[in-house]
């Protein structure tokens, strides 16, 4: 009965020491952009791999809502030939 007390206290003392992690914006948020322009090009290319997949939200830094926006971007310059779907 001690033993389960004492792992009890220690699991209370970690959760009391965590610190809570500042949020940080997206890039697209921070510059107060609405719309992502699937004519800018140096943008979309730095979300991309080399291979021309589109890089995940933890990866990139974006928010949901600029992601979904950056995928349709992407998709859009695809399809007009601004951006290849493989390389």
């Amino acid at each position: 009965m001690a033993r389960f007390q004492q792992k009890q206290n220690k699991s209370r003392k970690k959760r009391q020491n965590l610190t809570i992690r500042e949020q940080t914006q997206c890039r697209f948020c921070r510059d107060g952009k609405s719309y992502i322009d699937y004519k800018d090009l140096d943008t979309l290319q730095k979300l991309l791999t080399n291979r021309g997949k589109i890089f995940s939200r933890k990866r990139s830094g974006n928010c949901a809502g600029c992601q979904r926006k950056v995928k349709t971007a992407i998709k859009r310059a695809r399809f007009m030939a601004l951006l290849p779907y493989t390389n």
